[in-house]
């Protein structure tokens, strides 16, 4: 049966490894879980004909075999009457419902056997299913942190990591400047000063020289 040969080719499925080869391993679980629900249906729809034919071929069966021992009644009824004749008869209809019936017994064995390798063929299928669906979980949120983490180095790369680096660099560099600027303005206005504090202190000295040298002359 086709469905069959469809079922086992994704029972066989090494999700682990299309998963690896896929482009898009979301996009491709979703549709292996598709196809998946798809035959679980078709499986199910013939599990359910197919039990229903069983069924069928059973009650056939029954009813011949009913028929074959009903003949036989009437060739030992016909026998106790000394009627061999009828008896005759009786056991030509019992011998052909017979063989019907074997034949049904055949179709019912074949049937029951089709109904048995749907059902294991379910089973598989519904077990992978529920693996596809748990791993198309975990898949999709392990997607979903790597898109994350991809936008967010995306988002680094934009704005520049070498670039951020420059011009952190020379933000420290002019703050550095800019510190030994002020620095170096503080230092001439203290030069400035002292230098205004040595000029007075030295017109003082200067000033008390003269006075003193203008007493010296004064006295000759």
């Amino acid at each position: 049966m086709a469905v069959l040969e469809r079922v086992a080719t994704l029972v066989r499925a090494n999700l682990n490894d299309l998963i690896d080869r896929a482009e898009d391993p979301e996009k491709m679980l979703k549709q292996v879980i598709l196809d998946m629900e798809n035959q679980l249906l078709q499986v199910k729809t013939q599990v359910a004909i197919s039990m229903a034919d069983q069924h069928v071929l059973e009650k056939k069966q029954r009813e011949l075999e009913e028929k074959a021992a009903e003949w036989m009644r009437k060739a030992e009824l016909a026998v106790d009457k000394d009627q061999d004749d009828l008896a005759r008869a009786a056991l030509e209809r019992y011998q052909s419902f017979t063989k019907l019936a074997e034949g049904y017994t055949q179709q019912v064995t074949d049937q029951r056997l089709q109904v048995e390798t749907l059902r294991n063929a379910l089973g598989k299928l519904d077990q992978k299913l529920a693996e596809a669906r748990a791993k198309s979980d975990l898949l999709m949120a392990q997607h979903r942190r790597a898109r994350a983490l991809e936008r967010a180095s995306d988002a680094q790369l934009a704005m520049g990591e070498r670039s951020s680096v420059a011009s952190f660099d020379r933000l420290q560099h002019k703050v550095v400047r800019g510190e030994a600027v002020s620095q170096a303005k503080a230092e001439l206005v203290a030069d400035d000063v002292d230098r205004r504090f040595e000029a007075l202190e030295k017109d003082g000295a200067v000033d008390r020289l003269l006075e003193t040298l203008k007493a010296r002359r004064a006295v000759r």
